[in-house]
């Protein structure tokens, strides 16, 4: 091979340069014109320096490439232009683009006869330069078909002149050029034979950078001639010398690999056979891009030869699978695209199914392993309904389902054909081999299915199981039936209603029954899996068991209207079978099919007196039975004081015992646990029977408060502690198991996705007449019969928004039904004008739960001015969300800067009469307004209507709770709907037979404990609808209730346990105050995260119409709402920004995260969100802050941040902004924090930069009298100025996912929360006050008791009240709070000192002035500012903890392979580079403070946001930075 450097040195200067960006995978050819002869000419002495650059949030974001130039506040974001001065500017483009393609083609002629003279080597080679000149800069306007027809052959022959080098090199970059410019110009080519003429010169390579551009002519053309080039032979062209050129021009000739392979042809030879070899040695390239490009060409390749098993076994000949098992075994997750990986699944899928070899290939790979990882992994965030494809590619679940199903063959008899005959021969051969698939895949199936994986993926993992217990000898299959509780397994299956399922779980029952029966059959029932096999056949036995058995055939929906999966279209027979979608006939299952073989299993493997309900009964059941009726029995017994200790000692021997049973020796199953009642039982103890009223309020009596106290003491104290039982977990956490079981086999949640909706344009009549892009219902409004109060609405079927909320439908129903009546009446007239003018002032408003209860819906706030005190109720309804459709990226919200005048007036904040009106429970006072203000009752079918629901939330919950056979999606929409509509009642008052509570007289020292309990947290409980979806009487139902009680009890230990020991000090059990200390062992929280519930949750978000529509099943925002706890934090987050931001911030930030380490990072992160840049002065934080929000506040966009006189913008400076101002409000002088004494601090004292107030216990709003204007000099109203921007800027922070370096207490979370706080919360944030508290109450009701006891009032007193053996009046206490003796609590002149006739009060006014009176201001001006941004009741759905960590990201220790996993490696370096290797080492042995610094360094902020680095966005890169030293 010749130097091209030394033959061209003449006529180095002479050449073009290659001008035309040339878009082919990153591959410019001034790469390789005379690379070495520049390199040689512009840098002699180039020196590379390995320096490492660290990029992330800051670099490439925060630097600016040039002078960024200021712009004022009201042109950020603004890309308007004129229309006018747009018209001439067109014409004058026009006209300049028409003058220079007449110029190019005049040009483009002389060349053209210049060539053609053929004028000596040095006249045509400056002819091409000047040919290449051209065309590097016109366009299409200026080729014709004429010119590049006349073109093309004299390229074609110079480009064969083998005498003149740079004349072939000139000739095919011509040709390039001409491709690019004209497209049509590569069938003149290919006529012209270039394509050989190019082959030729890439086998010859005597130049490299010749061949170079032959590579870039031929990637050119086999974009539109993919054919011709395969006929040339250009893949082997491409192949054949592809080690000798960089990765850039790899990557040119694999680009040019698949444009062929992408369209090769059905029939005829295949030449692109002998590239395989190649293509599978490639597969082990280390460039992803390269990767990924030889994947393609042999998933293109398999595709075509899929056909013919001969061509099937010639591709395993050349160690295909061994290199694509390799790629799928190195963590290639991680580094090939999803779509790809699937493809390469897709490939074995092809190749097992026609070829023994590639079978056996994988059985001997131990291709298991590989899929029990894909498996095990399963996001079910990725489990969408089959017809929804992932970049062209199935779901990657079904792809690997697909491939199970073909490596275990299931022959047919005699349609089966040699090669399945081969496949079962060799595995009755190798049991090992199946053995081992067994062993690796069936727990992972198991898994999947139990985690709420939709109908496609379970009948896939059935079917798996099915074939492996077909194909298992008995002593295998006892082995492989251990890793997995596959009686429990097949109970929860039966709880399915599809048709499909059933047959295949009976199936597993009946070959598990017959090759192991006598191993199995005790399980069997005591998993209850007789149970439900006899309600199948027997369907009135299904009343007598909780177990929910469904005998019929789910109501499904028709999947086949334009689906782009034509796969799916078949049944579910069929789904993972290769055979062509022509050739599939009708469902193999019906009815009786099902009900034989349940039949058949009775008949033959269960004994005849198993039927009587008393000998089929366990032990187990009889025993739990026994003890849930004991309890019961218990509960409904009177009660009065004298008997309490009594109850309390029986109650506590019962719930002993059944902890004892639940955590003996023997196990309890799941359908033992469900039928005994335990559930009920508890759940009717722990709620004292509460948990059956629709409201519950505690107005004067403490009566209920004493029952649920006491109850809640004796079953903490009980189930948090080890006594009598040897297991590691608490008993609460077995229970908790229990209960998780439970709920995941009894729960059928649907999913419903919106693949059956078509996408057309509608008008929606109902409610307020406008297009949508989806169909409407067809509905009919019918008056009730017997209602003579409201006319008859004469209209037709009217066409309904399926997503508005019933209260809208009814705005629009009621003027018609209501005004007739009233026409003769002119004051209900003008009262009826009235109700109809407010609906069109908040047409999207019309109830304060639409963004509730119709899903996410895209979004802006209706910016309205400051709330005075008056209008503190009407606040939810301003931040709600209207009805908005998604805008276009580019469009600005003018409405978010509207009514801002009322910026700077001074604000009045509600006050504490206000804050009570307000209920514990949101979504309970929300039923209840809507309930008191409903005038009418809207019924469908009988049944009435949830006002909380949308009408497609109603009508798909009726139709899911229905047992017709099938209901398809078009009958959905087409059928014709009837609602009938009468009046509500005036009063809705509760039924007194429903709640009858028996009255209980208790002692004031039990109230007294009572009252200090926060009992009120646990009384909202019960007010809190769970889901509409369920009825009270559902054993659901009771599972999802009885786990909200525990983990409210499990939340709550510390006061309840606490509480007992006060009891024991009062009772005299114990008379040391020093053992008033508790320290609870609590249960975590992830224990009552539900998988599948998640897992559920996950997969609706997923769909982005239901999303964007309100289309999300009732009990995605029902369940979220009530039981948050019960799905993950990081699926909560998701629906968290889903709900308070809209669809398009969630999306976009999932889209974010799911892609951060690609080289589009920057561009998905809010790339379809508005911004607004904003100057600030480092000198000035506070005031830049607070100028920010007042005229930003309302902004949906993302705010960032510049700094004045500073150069850069971007993410970096934004998160230090963020970091700054939170450092700014933990400064000393503030007055806002407890600590901040700043009244004894003085000019004099304080140094240069202010200190930051530190608080190992987290900052707490300092107490203010409410009676005080000032607060130690500051004046109050400046102090609650900066609660308001702090609201602001917390609010501000979370949307826009920025984190904050702030350290709040635990209580001050809990107020943001919206919970109230008590005695016991003052110790998370002064322990000393607290503690102190606790005691003097401890003191109290001990005293308390004894005076009841004795019956003596002062000698008692005088006595005992006594603190550490020292008397009350000599503590010398006086009625200040401590701490602040400013604040006064009362001013009447019988309390100026505490003494034992006023320690009670002493402690109530402490208490109230810590926790209550004392910071509600501060608390409210905290909230006030943050609703405008969006409403803090979203926030409802966190912990404490959790909502710490949205705030304020991780702290956690960085792990090795955390950092390796999480660091993207780019320009020259790689995970293994051994400075990689010192910098990690380096970084994990840092200290807190280093780790800080270093974030602080790297990302502007010194936190990680929430999930640590893995979430971190743009990913943490390091590379390697090359110094370029030219001497002088």
């Amino acid at each position: 091979m010749g130097s091209r450097g030394q033959k061209r040195t003449e006529t180095a200067d002479e050449l073009p340069a290659d001008k035309r960006a040339c878009s082919s995978l990153e591959f410019r050819p001034s790469s390789s014109n005379c690379s070495s002869i520049r390199t040689h000419l512009n840098s002699p002495n180039s020196i590379p320096d390995a320096d490492m650059e660290t990029s992330s949030s800051t670099s490439a974001s925060s630097r600016s490439d040039g002078e960024h130039e200021k712009e004022d506040e009201s042109t950020y974001g603004s890309c308007d232009s004129d229309d006018a001065e747009q018209q001439p500017r067109h014409h004058i483009l026009r006209d300049y683009q028409r003058r220079r393609s007449s110029s190019d083609h005049g040009k483009l002629n002389t060349i053209l006869s210049n060539l053609n003279e053929g004028n000596g080597g040095s006249g045509q080679l400056a002819a091409l330069t000047e040919l290449c000149e051209v065309l590097s800069f016109c366009n299409e306007d200026s080729l014709s078909s004429l010119m590049a027809d006349s073109l093309s052959p004299v390229l074609v022959k110079l480009a064969k002149n083998e005498s003149n080098a740079n004349i072939m090199l000139l000739a095919i970059r011509g040709m390039t050029y001409l491709c690019d410019v004209y497209p049509r110009s590569s069938g003149f080519l290919v006529r012209h034979d270039a394509v050989p003429a190019l082959c030729e010169r890439l086998l010859a390579i005597e130049y490299v950078d010749v061949a170079e551009q032959c590579l870039q002519a031929l990637e050119k053309i086999s974009r539109d001639q993919p054919v011709a080039c395969l006929q040339a032979g250009a893949i082997m062209a491409a192949l054949n010398f592809i080690d000798f050129f960089s990765i850039s021009v790899q990557r040119v000739a694999l680009a040019t690999v698949v444009n062929i392979c992408k369209k090769l042809p059905l029939e005829g030879p295949a030449p692109f056979v002998e590239a395989v070899p190649k293509l599978c040695d490639l597969l082990q390239h280390e460039d992803q891009q390269l990767v990924e490009s030889v994947a393609t060409c042999l998933i293109k390749i398999s595709e075509r030869m899929c056909q013919s098993s001969e061509l099937m076994e010639e591709l395993c000949k050349h160690e295909l699978i061994n290199q694509v098992t390799l790629v799928m075994k190195s963590n290639s997750r991680t580094t090939i695209s999803q779509p790809i990986y699937n493809g390469l699944i897709g490939l074995l899928v092809k190749l097992s199914s026609g070829s023994f070899v590639a079978f056996r290939s994988l059985y001997e790979l131990n291709i298991s392993n590989i899929l029990k990882d894909v498996l095990s992994t399963y996001d079910l965030s990725h489990g969408i309904s089959p017809p929804d494809l992932v970049d062209g590619n199935c779901n990657q679940v079904h792809e690997v389902l697909k491939l199970l199903n073909e490596l275990l063959p299931a022959s047919t008899g005699d349609q089966a054909n040699q090669v399945v005959l081969d496949k079962e021969s060799f595995l009755a051969d190798h049991h090992d081999l199946l053995q081992r698939f067994g062993m690796d895949l069936f727990p992972v199936l198991v898994q999947v299915v139990n985690s709420g994986a939709n109908i496609y993926v379970c009948y896939g993992c059935l079917s798996v199981i099915s074939k492996l217990v077909v194909l298992s000898k008995p002593d295998m299959l006892g082995e492989l039936l251990k890793t997995a509780n596959i009686p429990s397994f097949l109970a929860g299956v039966f709880t399915r209603k599809d048709h499909h399922l059933l047959m295949l779980a009976l199936q597993i029952a009946e070959i598990i029954l017959k090759k192991l029966s006598d191993v199995f059959l005790s399980s069997f029932i005591k998993e209850g899996v007789f149970y439900v096999i006899d309600a199948l056949l027997m369907p009135e036995k299904c009343s007598q068991l909780m177990l929910p058995v469904f005998g019929g055939i789910q109501p499904s929906f028709d999947s086949s209207q334009k689906s782009s999966a034509r796969e799916f279209q078949r049944c579910l027979c069929y789904a993972f079978d290769m055979v062509p979608s022509s050739s599939v006939s009708s469902c193999k299952i019906d009815k009786d099919t099902v009900c034989n073989l349940a039949k058949h299993i009775k008949t033959n493997y269960f004994a005849p007196e198993l039927v009587e309900s008393e000998k089929g009964m366990t032990d187990v059941l009889q025993n739990l039975r026994t003890l849930s009726a004991a309890l019961s029995s218990l509960i409904n017994m009177p009660v009065d004081d004298g008997t309490t200790v009594q109850h309390e000692e029986k109650f506590y021997s019962i719930l002993h015992q059944i902890m004892l049973k639940l955590n003996g020796r023997e196990p309890v199953s799941t359908f033992e646990f469900i039928e005994s009642g335990i559930v009920k039982s508890l759940m009717h103890y722990l709620s004292d029977g509460m948990h059956m009223r629709g409201n519950v309020e505690f107005t004067g009596s403490y009566d209920h408060l004493v029952v649920l106290g006491k109850r809640f003491e004796v079953f903490t104290k009980l189930f948090f502690s080890y006594s009598d039982i040897l297991v590691e977990d608490l008993p609460l956490s077995i229970l908790i198991q229990k209960l998780q079981s439970g709920l995941s086999t009894l729960e059928n949640f649907p999913v419903i996705p919106s693949h059956g909706f078509k996408q057309r344009n509608s008008f929606a009549t109902v409610p307020n007449g406008r297009c949508v892009m989806y169909p409407c219902f067809r509905v009919r409004f019918v008056r009730a019969e017997g209602e003579n109060c409201l006319s008859d609405c004469a209209e037709d079927v009217l066409a309904v928004d399926p997503f508005s909320p019933l209260d809208a439908i009814e705005g629009y129903l009621w003027p018609k039904v209501f005004t007739e009546r009233t026409e003769y009446g002119e004051l209900d007239a003008e009262e009826l004008e009235q109700r109809e003018v407010l609906p069109n002032l908040l047409p999207s408003n019309a109830n304060s739960t639409q963004a509730k209860s119709s899903g996410f819906i895209d979004s802006m706030s209706i910016d309205l001015p400051e709330m005075q005190e008056d209008e503190a109720n009407f606040s939810q309804i301003a931040s709600e969300q209207v009805h908005f459709r998604e805008l276009n990226s580019g469009e600005t919200m003018s409405l978010d800067e509207t009514n801002m005048g009322s910026a700077g007036k001074e604000q009045e904040f509600p006050t504490e009469s206000t804050k009570n009106m307000r209920t514990p429970c949101s979504a309970s006072g929300d039923n209840d307004i809507k309930d008191s203000s409903a005038r009418l009752l809207l019924y469908l079918e009988g049944h009435q209507l949830d006002r909380t629901l949308t009408l497609y939330q109603v009508i798909l919950q009726q139709l899911l709770n229905s047992e017709k056979e099938f209901m398809t999606w078009a009958k959905l929409w087409s059928r014709v709907y009837m609602i009938t509509y009468k009046r509500a009642l005036e009063s809705n008052q509760d039924d007194p037979q429903e709640h009858t509570y028996q009255e209980r007289k208790f002692s004031v020292s039990d109230q007294k404990i009572a009252s200090i309990q926060n009992m009120g947290y646990f009384a909202s409980m019960f007010a809190c609808k769970l889901t509409s979806d369920l009825d009270k009487s559902s054993p659901i139902y009771d599972i999802l209730f009885l786990l909200k009680l525990l983990e409210g009890i499990n939340k709550y230990s510390f006061h309840l346990m606490s509480c007992e020991r006060v009891r024991a000090f009062a009772e005299g059990r114990n008379d040391n105050l020093d053992n008033l200390k508790v320290m609870v062992r609590s249960v975590s929280q992830n224990e009552f995260v539900s998988s599948r519930l998640t897992g559920k949750l996950e997969q609706q978000m997923q769909d982005a119409f239901t999303l964007s529509t309100g289309g999300m099943p009732s009990w995605c925002n029902g369940l979220v709402s009530s039981c948050p706890f019960l799905f993950s934090f990081e699926a909560r987050c998701k629906y968290f920004r889903l709900a308070a931001f809209g669809p398009r911030r969630g999306q976009l930030n999932a889209i974010s995260r799911s892609n951060s380490g690609t080289s589009s990072d920057r561009q998905t992160t809010s790339g379809g969100l508005p911004r607004k840049k904003f100057l600030v002065s480092r000198d000035q934080i506070l005031d830049s802050a607070t100028r920010m929000m007042d005229l930003h506040a309302r902004h949906k966009g993302l705010l960032e941040v510049e700094y004045n006189e500073e150069v850069g913008t971007g993410l970096g400076p934004t998160l230090e902004f963020y970091t700054l101002v939170s450092h700014e409000f933990q400064k000393f002088g503030l007055g806002m924090w407890r600590g901040d004494h700043c009244s004894f601090i003085t000019s004099t004292t304080l140094p240069t930069e202010s200190v930051i107030l530190r608080n190992s216990s987290g900052l707490f709003p300092r107490p203010c009298s409410p009676k005080s204007d000032a607060n130690n000099g500051i004046q109050f109203s400046q102090v609650l100025k900066k609660f308001v921007l702090l609201g602001q800027i917390v609010a501000k922070a979370i949307q826009d996912g920025r984190v904050l370096d702030v350290s709040f207490s635990k209580a001050f979370y809990k107020l943001i929360l919206g919970q109230d706080l008590s005695l016991y919360d003052i110790q998370s944030f002064d322990p000393e006050l607290g503690r102190t508290l606790l005691e003097f109450q401890a003191i109290i009701v001990n005293q308390k008791r004894h005076q009841e006891s004795i019956c003596v009032e002062n000698a008692a007193l005088k006595q005992d009240l006594c603190f550490r053996n020292t008397r009350i009046e000599d503590l010398y206490l006086d009625f200040t709070l401590p701490g602040y003796p400013d604040y006064v609590l009362s001013s009447e002149c019988n309390l100026k000192m505490v003494n034992s006739a006023n320690l009670e009060e002493y402690v109530e006014l402490v208490v109230d002035a810590t926790i209550h009176s004392g910071i509600a201001r501060q608390v409210e001006a905290f909230k006030s500012g943050f609703n405008q941004i969006f409403s803090i009741s979203h926030l409802h759905i966190f912990t404490e903890e959790e909502l710490e960590r949205l705030l304020c990201g991780e702290c956690d220790i960085w792990a090795f392979n955390e950092l390796l996993e999480h660091i993207k490696f780019d320009h020259g370096y790689t995970a293994s580079s051994p400075p990689i290797v010192n910098l990690l080492e380096i970084i994990q042995e840092f200290e807190y403070s280093q780790r800080r610094a270093f974030l602080q360094f790297v990302t502007g902020a010194p936190r990680l946001p929430p999930g640590g680095l893995a979430s971190l966005i743009p990913k943490l890169t390091i590379v390697r930075k090359v110094r370029i030293i030219i001497e002088p």
